[in-house]
């Protein structure tokens, strides 16, 4: 019996719980951590299942939720994704899966978050100064995965995360590993992921440059030294995923798929994502799911979305849709097209 895949989730398991004791004891540390924009979900097909993916492996989609998923994959894949995030921002998503024969998979992706422009206001111009600014964040990602056995695969990601408000600016690294396991002739799977391990960060730039005066009591000196605010420095959003997926043959039409995610952050308290989907010709599907069930204060709830597949000679694609709800905001929306080589 090959022990190796299960010491490795093992591993990765006590890995994350000597990592995040920090994460969540009872309490809610909600906006403590900066890269927010890293917890969006990007995928329209996982963000419909209630973004429950660490155990799927069966696009390119997974790979955000798990950097072992597209060590399974053995077709090159390109995908990209349009979200409709609240009040106004936008979220685009673009990944990339290439197969290296028999050394591995190596991934790729980028995610952009922008708030469009916005007007600057003062306490004495209410209605606006006339100057605009913005709010942009970035993330690179490069990895690797590779199947390590015929049923077990792991993989690394290092993503450079970039954080701007104007003219004031944020940037780190982070780390993310990732195991895989599919028992044969079940269709389950599990899988088990740690995410953004990373140092600390904080902003700099020309926006929080000052005038300062040394001594405003004393009377002659120089009361308008170039000075520059110094801002504390924060954790980036660590995550550790672990779940199952199943998968069960409905007949020669259709299949059904299902997932389970356990999530256990440092900046919130413990929930889980709940998904399924429902595939009939390898044509037409339709989802539905849960997210961060039992988190303490959770604005999250229910999913909803549907996908079609095709192929253009050897190229197949597919086109995805996912509604998700919250409970203060408005609901936000996900588009994903992606090409299968």
């Amino acid at each position: 019996m090959n022990r190796g895949p299960a010491i490795s989730l093992l591993l990765l398991t006590a890995l994350a719980s000597a990592i995040a004791p920090v994460a969540a004891r009872a309490q809610s540390k909600t906006g403590t951590t900066i890269g927010q924009f890293l917890g969006i979900e990007p995928s329209a097909r996982t963000a419909a299942m209630g973004n429950a993916g660490v155990a799927f492996a069966d696009g390119v989609e997974f790979g955000y939720f798990n950097p072992a998923a597209v060590g399974l994959l053995d077709r090159s894949t390109a995908l990209f994704t349009h979200c409709d995030w609240f009040i106004g921002v936008d979220l685009d998503y673009a990944a990339a899966a290439v197969p290296v024969g028999r050394y591995g998979t190596a991934y790729a992706s980028v995610t952009a978050l922008s708030s469009g422009d916005i007007s600057v206001r003062t306490v004495d111009q209410p209605l606006g100064t006339g100057e605009r600014y913005d709010v942009a964040d970035t993330g690179l990602t490069l990895g690797f995965s590779r199947r390590i056995t015929a049923r077990f695969s792991a993989g690394v990601y290092a993503t450079w995360v970039s954080e701007r408000i104007w003219r004031t600016k944020l940037t780190t690294l982070t780390l993310s590993l990732g195991t895989l396991y599919e028992f044969p002739g079940t269709g389950i799977r599990l899988g088990a992921a740690l995410m953004n391990l990373g140092t600390d960060g904080r902003f700099t730039g020309k926006d929080l440059a000052i005038q300062y005066d040394a001594d405003p009591d004393v009377y002659g000196d120089n009361s308008a030294l170039p000075a520059e605010q110094y801002t504390g420095s924060f954790p980036v959003p660590i995550l550790f995923r672990v779940g199952a997926s199943w998968e069960k043959d409905l007949g020669p039409k259709s299949r059904f798929l299902a997932a389970v995610d356990a999530l256990h952050p440092n900046d919130n308290t413990e929930s889980v994502n709940l998904g399924a989907e429902w595939l009939w010709r390898e044509t037409a599907a339709v989802r539905g799911g849960y997210q961060t069930l039992f988190q303490k204060d959770s604005e999250f709830g229910p999913t909803f979305g549907f996908g079609l597949r095709g192929d253009l000679g050897e190229t197949e694609y597919r086109v995805d849709y996912a509604w998700a709800a919250h409970e203060s905001l408005q609901e936000t929306h996900r588009l994903t097209f992606s090409l299968v080589f």
